[in-house]
């Protein structure tokens, strides 16, 4: 079984690249971010022509999460027990999809950017990351078995090698001790990134902004992950970061993320 996570930034823009992918690397359930667009805007037939089934959240042009499955497509949560909402007055946000596809209980999940460190945004994405926690240790009290993956994209570049130049981000966000502390209260909940030990060093990033020629300078980030509960890591074969799908014309300021499962 191969699952993956990849933050399309919109896929009305890249279907097209997003189908492709899943075909050509044979791919049984993918977790998608940012797909900008409401519930009635997906193009679910392009899906469903590749012999997939779709959970989509959406509510306006910003956030988007969802779940493609050729492999069954059941239960399907949107957002997680107590998730914090944003704004004045507070309003809920397309940032978190589950589903059980093929006896994986897969999440999509798009963290909060946090924007800078001083804005509301920086305390909400906090909250939401320990709301996280919470319920992801919940999950794993009620059943030590319970295979989970939490994958997406974190706007957490956990250690220093996961940023082209740590220098170039002192005083922002995704790398602060709080957003990191965060990210390591995931793991010590019990939940593993499976992803590390088949790509590691510096240099192995998921992100590249668009701007400043940043990817073919090799200026990137690692933040986006899947983390898989304890029983789920147990099956972990494989998994690779496609960096090729952040080429060309159309792409993606991200590249999917793939993990193989015996």
């Amino acid at each position: 079984m191969r699952i993956a996570t990849w933050n399309v930034n919109s896929i009305r823009t890249r279907v097209d690249r997003v189908v492709a992918f899943l075909e050509r690397h044979d791919v049984d359930v993918l977790a998608m971010q940012e797909t900008k667009c409401k519930d009635e805007q997906f193009p679910m037939a392009r899906f469903e022509e590749a012999g997939y089934e779709v959970a989509h959240h959406g509510l306006n042009q910003w956030n988007g999460v969802a779940i493609a499955s050729r492999v069954g497509l059941e239960d399907i949560s949107i957002g997680f027990e107590d998730m914090p909402g944003f704004g004045d007055p507070i309003a809920a946000e397309a940032r978190a999809i589950g589903a059980t596809c093929g006896g994986v209980r897969a999440w999509s999940l798009y963290v909060p950017n946090g924007r800078e460190i001083d804005h509301p945004h920086y305390s909400y994405k906090l909250e939401w990351l320990e709301r996280l926690r919470l319920d992801g240790a919940k999950w794993l009290a009620e059943d030590p078995l319970a295979q989970i993956a939490l994958m997406g994209d974190w706007n957490i570049a956990p250690t220093d090698e996961d940023v082209w130049d740590i220098g170039f981000f002192e005083g922002k966000t995704h790398v602060t001790p709080p957003e990191r502390d965060a990210f390591q209260a995931m793991i010590d909940a019990g939940f593993s990134d499976v992803v590390r030990p088949f790509t590691p060093g510096p240099g192995t990033y998921t992100y590249w902004d668009y701007t400043q020629l940043r990817f073919p300078k090799k200026q990137g980030m690692r933040i986006d992950f899947a983390l898989c509960s304890p029983a789920l890591a147990e099956r972990v074969e494989g998994a690779q970061i496609d960096r090729d799908e952040r080429k060309g014309k159309g792409a993606s300021d991200h590249a999917p993320v793939i993990v193989d499962l015996d």
